[in-house]
């Protein structure tokens, strides 16, 4: 394979992993027009459409979801080569910090963590979970997770999860007692439970999605909390209606204690990255983790095939 061929490939792999051309432009060090030029250059050498973009967003064709399954794992296998080349002979220490969003932390990594500490004896891990978009730079963070939405185009990003939906719900009993609201509109007539955002203090809005268009619905209640984690029990117990992430109630709706309401509303939002400063030579600690990252989402990926 020619050098240019191997460019290419890992261009339209970054840009599939990053969901933005000057997110995956900034991680190889080029400006974004040369990276569409190389994305074009690769799309004509195959005589196929690998990436439907618009002025908004892009996406992956069928052709480039099947190219992406083959080539992820074969470019995380040569970094983790070339990764376990340099470190030989020497295992990487040090501390590692992390800011991670309360549902990321729990969800996501924690799951992950003792196999990882298990494999770097010599690294310290400290976690520190808020669910505000800290600057990770000023608090002296080696990286954050965070909702893909949420990151500064400046920062690398590591996917770290599948998209999500925020599902509207309530338990059996209100909906038996109040009725069922049948568009978004009709929330105004209901006991909505809502949350303020962590990032601003501002109280969230409701967002909902018709004729592929994102809009949202101011709701009112009786309750106003900080950590939406507690409304969880609040809504099974027929205290009114919430709009929850689907990981914080997929169980609870599969168990019947809670229903979910308008499914042809809720749209999908980007999941969660793992991010950090793009452009400065990562520290040990950090690399180790971005490549236990990378092979554990490999074999995750072939355990799913």
């Amino acid at each position: 394979m020619r050098s240019s061929e191997f460019a290419e490939l890992k261009a339209f792999a970054t840009i599939a992993e990053q969901g933005s051309f000057v997110r995956a432009a900034a991680i190889l060090a080029i400006s974004p027009s040369t990276l569409s030029q190389t994305l074009r250059r690769l799309e004509e050498r195959l005589a196929v459409r690998l990436i439907n973009r618009t002025t908004r967003s892009l996406s992956l064709t069928e052709a480039g979801q099947k190219m992406m399954q083959h080539l992820q794992p074969a470019l995380s296998g040569l970094e983790l080569a070339v990764s376990d080349a340099q470190n030989c002979g020497q295992s990487p220490a040090g501390l590692l910090r992390l800011n991670v969003a309360k549902v990321a932390a729990l969800s996501i990594l924690s799951p992950l963590l003792a196999g990882f500490l298990r494999s770097y004896p010599l690294i310290k891990v400290e976690i520190v979970t808020e669910d505000k978009l800290s600057d990770i730079v000023a608090t002296q963070c080696d990286a954050g997770i965070r909702l893909g939405e949420n990151l500064h185009q400046n920062m690398t990003a590591i996917c770290l999860s599948q998209t999500f939906k925020l599902k509207v719900v309530a338990s059996p009993d209100y909906l038996k007692q109040h009725g069922w609201p049948k568009q978004p509109q009709d929330l105004q007539h209901h006991q909505c439970l809502n949350y303020k955002r962590p990032s601003d203090g501002s109280v969230y809005r409701w967002e909902f999605i018709r004729n592929g268009k994102i809009f949202d619905v101011a709701v009112e209640g009786q309750l106003l909390v900080d950590e939406p984690a507690i409304l969880t029990r609040v809504v099974r117990d027929g205290a009114g209606i919430a709009c929850l992430l689907d990981e914080e109630v997929d169980s609870w709706i599969a168990s019947g204690e809670l229903v979910q309401l308008l499914t042809d509303w809720t749209p999908v939002f980007p999941g969660f990255y793992l991010y950090y400063s793009g452009g400065a030579p990562l520290s040990a600690p950090l690399r180790a983790f971005v490549d236990y990252l990378k092979l554990h989402r490999q074999r995750s990926g072939s355990e799913q095939r």
